[in-house]
C-alpha cells in the first residue's frame, strides 16, 4: 500500500511543467539567497570549495560547486579504482547469473540498466557498485580510472527520486530513470560500465570531458541535482578494498576496488 502511494504521488508531480519549474526555480538570480539556508540545513562547509559564498550567482551556480584544486586526494596507483564522486556506498557485490543485482531488496536488471542485451550480458557473475550522493555532497564527476571511451549514450526519460523512500518505494529508479552511460576500456582489457543516474524530476547529467581518453581523477561531468553513481565490472575483473561497507561516506578520490 505505502509503495503504490508513494508512486502514484510521484507520478502526479512527475511532469515537463514542475521539471522546468524547478530548474527555473535552482537557476533564477534571487535564488542565490537560499544559500545560507540551504548551507545550515545540510551543514555545508566552504573551506574546500574554490568559490566564497557571496560569488555564486544562484544557487544551481552553489550546487554544482567547485573544489580547490588539492581539496581531494587521488589514489595514483594504477591498477587501483577510485571513487569518481564524494558519496555513500548505497549497495556493493556480486551480478548474479540472470544479470540482476540487489539495491534495497529489489531487483535490477542490467538489461534495463544498459538497454542492450548484448552489452548487459558482458558483466554477467562481474561485480557492480552504488555510490549515493545527497543534496549535501559535492556533485562533480570523475573518471574513476584511466580507461578508453568506447560508446557514451542516454536512456530514460523522466527522473525519479533516488534518495531512501525512492529506492525503497520508487519503480526501479536506477534502470528506469533518465541516465548516462558510458562503456570504458582500461588497462588490463577489461571493460566497465559506468552510469550516470538523474534524480529528482529533472534529467540533470552534464558532461564536460568529451574526449576520448579519460585520466583517473579528471573531472567528465557534474549533477545538477541528487544522484546515483552506478559501475559495473566483468567477472573476475575487481576485487573491493576493505573500506568499501554498505552505508559508509566515500570522497571522490580514494580507492574502493583493485584490478585482478
Amino acid at each position: 500500500m505505502k509503495e503504490k502511494l508513494y508512486q502514484r504521488l510521484i507520478e502526479l508531480t512527475n511532469g515537463k511543467q514542475s521539471s522546468q519549474l524547478l530548474q527555473s526555480i535552482a537557476k533564477a538570480k534571487w535564488s542565490k539567497r537560499i544559500i545560507p539556508s540551504y548551507m545550515k540545513v545540510y551543514d555545508i562547509k566552504l573551506e574546500e570549495v574554490a568559490k566564497k559564498q557571496q560569488q555564486f550567482s544562484s544557487l544551481h551556480d552553489f550546487f554544482t560547486r567547485e573544489l580547490l584544486e588539492d581539496a581531494r586526494t587521488i589514489e595514483q596507483n594504477p591498477s587501483t579504482y577510485v571513487s569518481p564522486v564524494d558519496a555513500k556506498v548505497e549497495s556493493f557485490g556480486r551480478i548474479e547469473w540472470d544479470m540482476t543485482f540487489l539495491v534495497k531488496g529489489k531487483p535490477y536488471s542490467l538489461q534495463d540498466l544498459l538497454g542492450n542485451t548484448e552489452r548487459a550480458s558482458q558483466y554477467a557473475d562481474g561485480h557492480f557498485i552504488v555510490f549515493y550522493l545527497s543534496p549535501a555532497d559535492y556533485h562533480r564527476i570523475h573518471s574513476p580510472i584511466d580507461g578508453e571511451v568506447l560508446r557514451q549514450y542516454t536512456l530514460g526519460q523522466k527522473s525519479y527520486p533516488v534518495n531512501q523512500l525512492g529506492l525503497t518505494y520508487g519503480k526501479k529508479p536506477i534502470s528506469h530513470n533518465y541516465r548516462s552511460v558510458t562503456e570504458l576500456k582500461v588497462a588490463n582489457k577489461q571493460q566497465i560500465a559506468f552510469i550516470k543516474v538523474g534524480a529528482t524530476f529533472v534529467n540533470s547529467i552534464v558532461l564536460t570531458n568529451t574526449t576520448t581518453q579519460w585520466h583517473k581523477g579528471q573531472e567528465v561531468g557534474y549533477f545538477s541535482f541528487g544522484s546515483t553513481v552506478v559501475m559495473l565490472f566483468e567477472k573476475d575483473a575487481i576485487e573491493f578494498t576493505e573500506n568499501v561497507v554498505q552505508g559508509s561516506p566515500i570522497q571522490m578520490g580514494e580507492a574502493f576496488a583493485n584490478m585482478l
